[in-house]
């Protein structure tokens, strides 16, 4: 935890809210909105920079 009392670092708040995040709305939240999440900006990012950005990454990610 953070040296002085009452603060803390990005990381720990991060931690806290993803924690209180989770014990309110569940496991199922997530999973939601990372379908949502990801599928809207895998077609964006499609539209905005083309078929050939992945080829580009997918070659990246290889090496």
């Amino acid at each position: 935890m953070a040296e002085e009392k009452g603060k803390m670092t990005v990381s720990e708040a991060g931690r806290k809210g993803g924690e209180t995040t989770s014990k309110k709305y569940g496991p199922e939240f997530y999973e939601e909105i990372g379908h949502k999440g990801g599928k809207k900006g895998g077609q964006t990012t499609k539209q905005k920079y083309g078929h050939e950005f992945y080829e580009e990454i997918g070659h990246k990610g290889g090496q």
